[in-house]
């Protein structure tokens, strides 16, 4: 099994997670990655599995997969123990949703957040616009913090066992985290869960090598 993903990205480290609690054996392959360039060129391997040149892309023998929510289920279909998903389907439902939650929702108010560890840009127009921008990603994630707290209701998990669900969550706050976004302490349920998930060794793992990988990439924080 090989994963060809990037040191920053969101969607390959919460492949690599899972990867991890499954404890299945992969190769990494990290493609080339700058703040400046981005992705370009584009890893010949990514592009002749997603048309979209983005990672992560999971190879498993003979198959070949982009998306990261289409490679763990796959994984979970295949490497079924242990499970990440719940096996009731109204509550395997719910899981996906808050997958979805997560990679579409909270994860698109984080990005609002990554001008911050791009380069000043030279207009100061665009640099006030994407500040006052950054504003609004924080007061837009500080209320999903207080939906996903309720959402939780004083589980330990957010679907009985670890699941997809808190693994796409927890990443999803590390990113925001590392953008200067707002911290738990509103929600202390969720600072509850969100340090008992990180404190789980394939989590521990990913976030320390996304720190890493923050002081080489990374410029400091922009305001």
């Amino acid at each position: 099994m090989k994963l060809f993903t990037a040191p920053l990205s969101l969607y390959g480290r919460k492949v690599e997670i899972a990867l991890r609690e499954k404890s299945l054996a992969y190769e990494r392959e990290m493609v080339p990655f700058s703040q400046e360039a981005g992705y370009t060129p584009k890893h010949p391997a990514v592009l002749a599995v997603n048309p979209k040149g983005q990672v992560p892309v999971l190879y498993d023998g003979d198959l070949a997969l982009f998306d990261s929510t289409v490679i763990l289920e796959y994984l979970e279909d295949a490497y079924p123990e242990p499970a990440l998903y719940p096996s009731d389907p109204a509550e395997r439902a719910q899981c996906r949703l808050l997958e979805l939650y997560a990679d579409e929702i909270l994860s698109g108010e984080v990005r609002r957040l990554m001008y911050r560890t791009e380069a000043p840009h030279p207009d100061p127009q665009t640099r006030a616009r994407r500040t006052e921008e950054g504003r609004q990603a924080e007061t837009a994630i500080r209320a999903l913090y207080h939906s996903l707290a309720q959402k939780l209701s004083g589980k330990p998990f957010f679907c009985g066992d670890v699941s997809v669900a808190d693994i796409a969550l927890f990443v999803a706050i590390l990113y925001a985290h590392r953008l200067g976004g707002p911290p738990l302490d509103e929600t202390p349920a969720l600072a509850a869960w969100y340090a008992r998930v990180g404190a789980r060794p394939a989590a521990a793992e990913i976030a320390e090598e996304i720190a890493d990988a923050d002081r080489a990439l990374s410029p400091p924080l922009s305001p």
